[in-house]
Parts: C-alpha cells; sequence; structure tokens
C-alpha cells in the first residue's frame, strides 16, 4: 500500500484495499504489528491510539459540548462566518449521500450537516456535534489524523481504529486562520466508499483552501473582525455588561467569546497577579472545579487566543486588561453620572452563575445605586429610573421620585411604579 494521504490510488479497486486492511487491522489489534499493507500514516496512527488507550471494540467518542455550551462556542469560534459558503461547496452541490462537518482545534465537532439518514446513522456512533473526534478520545480518524498532523488525509473502512467506525470512510483538511496561520479547526467529509475517492480528498482541500480566503475577505471587508495576534497591543480590552459571551479586543482586532471563556478572562483581570487552578476553579464553580477541569479550559482558551496574552503557573494574563465596567467605576469616581449611566447597558455577564462573577456584578450594581443615590442630578436620577436595566428596580425610581416635582405628572407615574414594585417612597 502506498504511504500517501489518499485512501486508494485511481485506478485500484476498493474492494479490494478494504480487505486487506481489515486483515491488517485485525492482526494489528491482535498482535501490535502494522501490516506492509498499511499505509505509514494509518499505522503510525493506529500506534498513537494504543498508547492513548483507545479501545477499538468499544471506544465512543466523549460528547463534551451541549446545549449552550455548544450554542456559545460555535457562535464565538473564528469559523462560524465561512459556514454559509462551506455549505454551498459541499451540501448544496453534493453528488450523493454525504456529511460534512466541521470541528475546532481540539477535535470537537461544532457542525455536522449534509443527508439526514446519514446524519441518524452516524449519531449510533456519536458522530455529532459537541463530540471529541481527536485521536486520543476516538483512534484513527480522519478529523484526528488531521488535526494531529496538521494535514489532508483519507481514512477508508477498516483503518479506522474503532471497529464500529469501519463502515464509514472520511476525508479531512485542517482549516488555518489566514492572517497567523495558527490552527484553527478541521474540515471533514464522511459517507461510504466515495469519500475515499482522490476526486474528494481534491474537494475538501479546495473546500478549506476557499474557506481560508473568505475569511480573509470577509476581515479585509471589515465584516468579521481580525484575531488579536499574540502579543499584539499594549493592551487588553474586555465587554462584559449586558452581554451572554464577551468580546475581547486588542489593537484594531477582537474576538468573540463564549460564555466560560468570558468568565475566566474577566476573573483574571481581577487578579492581575494570578490565580492558582483551585482558586480559579472555585471562583468559576459553586463546588470547586477540579484542577483538572480548570486545566482543559485555559487550553482551550489558549487556543482561542494564541500563547502570547495567557500564563501559567499561576494562570494570569501577560497584558494588561481595560474592561467596560472599568469604565463605568471610572466615571462615577470621577462625578461624571451621566457617562457612567450611558456606559452601563447591563449587568456583568448575566446569565453566569460562576460565583466570583456574581460577585463583581453585585458589587458593580451595589457601587453604581450608591453613587446615584447619594450624589447624582435630578436630571440624571430621572435618566436613571428610564434605563431599561434599571426601570424595574425600587431603588432607582425611589430615588427618582425624591427628586421630582411633587405636582407633576412624572411624580405620579413614579409614585405607581414605585407602589407596584413593592418599593417605599422616599421620606420629604
Amino acid at each position: 500500500m502506498a504511504d500517501g494521504w489518499i485512501a486508494w490510488p485511481r485506478g485500484a479497486d476498493p474492494d479490494a484495499v478494504r480487505r486487506d486492511v481489515a486483515v491488517a487491522h485485525a492482526h494489528f489489534t491482535d498482535s501490535g504489528q502494522v501490516s506492509d499493507r498499511v499505509r505509514a500514516v494509518v499505522g503510525a496512527s493506529w500506534r498513537r491510539s494504543a498508547r492513548h488507550g483507545v479501545d477499538p471494540e468499544s471506544t465512543t467518542p466523549r460528547v463534551e459540548l451541549a446545549g449552550h455550551a455548544l450554542r456559545d462556542h460555535r457562535a464565538a469560534h473564528p469559523l462560524a462566518p465561512v459556514m454559509p459558503l462551506l455549505r454551498r461547496l459541499l451540501v448544496d452541490t453534493a453528488s450523493g449521500p454525504q456529511l460534512f462537518a466541521v470541528g475546532d482545534a481540539s477535535g470537537r465537532l461544532l457542525w455536522v450537516e449534509g443527508d439526514h439518514r446519514l446524519r441518524d446513522r452516524a449519531a449510533g456512533m456519536a458522530f455529532v456535534e459537541g463530540a471529541n473526534w481527536d485521536e486520543r478520545s476516538a483512534g484513527t480518524n480522519a478529523p484526528g489524523v488531521a488535526l494531529a498532523l496538521d494535514h489532508e488525509v483519507q481514512v477508508f473502512a477498516s483503518e479506522h481504529f474503532a471497529r464500529g467506525v469501519h463502515r464509514w470512510s472520511c476525508s479531512a483538511a485542517p482549516l488555518h486562520d489566514p492572517d497567523t496561520g495558527a490552527l484553527l479547526g478541521v474540515l471533514d467529509l464522511s459517507g461510504e466508499d466515495h469519500v475515499a475517492s482522490p476526486h474528494a480528498l481534491a474537494l475538501v482541500r479546495a473546500a478549506a483552501a476557499a474557506a481560508e480566503a473568505e475569511l480573509r475577505a470577509l476581515r479585509l471587508d471589515g465584516r468579521v473582525p481580525r484575531p488579536c495576534p499574540p502579543g499584539d497591543g499594549d493592551r487588553l480590552r474586555l465587554r462584559v455588561l449586558g452581554r451572554d459571551g464577551a468580546e475581547l479586543s486588542c489593537g484594531a482586532g477582537a474576538t468573540a467569546l463564549s460564555l466560560r471563556h468570558a468568565e475566566i478572562l474577566l476573573l483574571l483581570s481581577r487578579f492581575p497577579r494570578g490565580l492558582t487552578g483551585a482558586a480559579l476553579g472555585a471562583l468559576l464553580h459553586e463546588r470547586d472545579a477540579s484542577p483538572v477541569t480548570v486545566r482543559a479550559e485555559m487550553t482551550r482558551l489558549r487556543r482561542l487566543l494564541g500563547p502570547g496574552p495567557l500564563a501559567s503557573r499561576p494562570y494570569r494574563l501577560c497584558l494588561p486588561v481595560d474592561s467596560d465596567v472599568d469604565d463605568v467605576r471610572g466615571h462615577l469616581a470621577a462625578g461624571d453620572h451621566r457617562r457612567a449611566l450611558d456606559a452601563y447597558p447591563g449587568p456583568v455577564l448575566p446569565r453566569s452563575d460562576a460565583p466570583g462573577v456574581v460577585e463583581v456584578r453585585d458589587s458593580l450594581q451595589a457601587e453604581v445605586c450608591a453613587v446615584l443615590a447619594d450624589h447624582a442630578s435630578s436630571e440624571v436620577l430621572l435618566a436613571w429610573a428610564e434605563h431599561p436595566e434599571w426601570r424595574d428596580d425600587p431603588r432607582a425610581v425611589a430615588a427618582a421620585l425624591g427628586a421630582a416635582d411633587p405636582s407633576s405628572p412624572r411624580h405620579a407615574a413614579l409614585r405607581g411604579r414605585l407602589h407596584w414594585l413593592g418599593g417605599r417612597s422616599p421620606s420629604r
């Protein structure tokens, strides 16, 4: 068998290749020896799979992302803007039943689309969104090998390490950031024999190149922000107010963050000297997270941002960080209460229940209330009571009521709203 990246060369008989590889796979699982009938790239992956402890008889990939976590990660992932192009190339014009999948740099599948009957079959082996098909989790498979070697590759039938995948074939290619060259993820075609043909690998390679070119064009047009290169710029800028996730900016580039990654960066920005894994875990989870869980999250965050902004032992940010939380506090300290109110679109990461984030959220809420109630002008107090975030807060309504003309319609409206909210009118 040739040592190349294609499963079988033009003119070869796929059935003969299948029989030879099936015998070689059985021989390897019995003896640990790789037959010379197996491509070198596949044999090396079999050995890695065995070293990782993958069981060829029973291994099923782990589903690591689901629900909000999956949606947040997909929305923040830099490959999300090129998905319409990939659908046009690999779904709308497909010549036969096939699935196409896009995974992140750690091997987790973020999108799995295509033929509905194949999707139902694929679910039986956990080839689903959120599952990790890295070699360590699933053994030899095209997405996993492509990520491990950073090269396009095909895996045909019994070349898969896990026997439960032997009825499938796949072609995959890595996807890179067009500006930095960083590995962003992987593109995969899965199905029956035809997706292991030389033509299929050429198609995947071309689609990957098109996706990278599309991402570059979207950035040049300003429709997608450029990433923050490792170590670029003097400061980082974090936006967390009124957001489900966050946005991290550095120079002219910006990166959308999932809720978990937003929580981590916000907490690290509060502790410039750094946090141990145990301390960060306690701030992220009501019940302390294990250091292994924290380490895995930091690894994913480092893959997203590059190695420059983050350091370990302890975990800390290598660049100074400004945030919109700091903006609000700065305006309050300067006595510019109207700007503080305008800079406060909503609570800190309102969907987060991480103890450390809840503390930041509550302390900022309390600080805004105390300063505005005691020091703001009547104009600002009235604007405060009409702010979407504060309109139903008795503290804001009561403060505005005390500043309103008792004979005005606004005073009556505020008094009625405060009564409905169960608050007490201020003594005059």
